[in-house]
């Protein structure tokens, strides 16, 4: 069964075979890509991601597979690689479709975070090339950590034809440390209007500015 990978490790080819630079045909000079977009890339790369546990057939609407599962401890569980949520749980939300289910990639990983932490799960980040869209949820993986996670998704191809491969990403896990917060707003004033024009001229001057100064390890 596929193993959690870290996010860094996961990026997808299109991402890995793009230029950092490319020709405007609006200003006729060369752009930087998001290939070079620090925030674009911190986000694709963080936390880690979950893998779909075997092929996945999609042929005319219908899911199918071939997973042979030995037997074991846990023979009260689903062995499918994905199940389903009947469309009234998401009646009033955007997800719903009355003659489509939304489907379920089931997952067979415990998660256990540190004392203080949360699991946001989510779509893999930027990952507008996958025919599903999963289901953003937050769940306190500190202490619900003795049962699976699923991911919910909606199908969002319908004309999708082929495999989805063993290993494909289905869902991003970031975590969160919990911690309450009162928000605040100022007018701007003082040293801090000299700072914004600072750096915002700074980033309009040069190149890789934010990477520089301001962007934080991550790993």
């Amino acid at each position: 069964m596929p193993r959690p990978v870290p996010a860094v490790v996961g990026l997808p080819d299109w991402f890995k075979s793009m230029p950092q630079k490319a020709l405007s045909s609006v200003t006729q000079d060369q752009q930087s890509t998001v290939k070079k977009c620090p925030p674009f890339i911190d986000a694709m790369t963080y936390g880690f991601l979950m893998p779909l546990v075997a092929d996945l057939r999609i042929e005319n609407g219908a899911l199918t597979w071939d997973r042979d599962v030995p037997g074991g401890a846990l023979t009260s569980y689903p062995r499918s690689p994905v199940d389903f949520h009947d469309p009234s749980q998401v009646v009033g939300t955007p997800f719903f479709e009355e003659d489509r289910f939304v489907v379920k990639f089931n997952n067979y990983w415990t998660i256990e975070l540190p004392l203080g932490y949360s699991l946001l799960v989510t779509h893999p980040i930027n990952r507008a090339d996958l025919p599903f869209v999963t289901l953003t949820g937050l769940i306190d993986s500190d202490r619900y950590c003795d049962n699976f996670i699923h991911f919910p998704a909606q199908w969002r191809d319908a004309d999708f034809q082929g495999v989805l491969a063993k290993g494909t990403p289905v869902a991003q896990c970031i975590p969160l440390k919990r911690k309450t917060w009162e928000p605040r707003f100022e007018q701007i004033t003082g040293e801090a209007v000299q700072r914004l024009h600072d750096t915002a001229s700074a980033v309009s001057r040069e190149q890789s500015v934010y990477r520089r100064q301001f962007r934080a390890p991550k790993r």
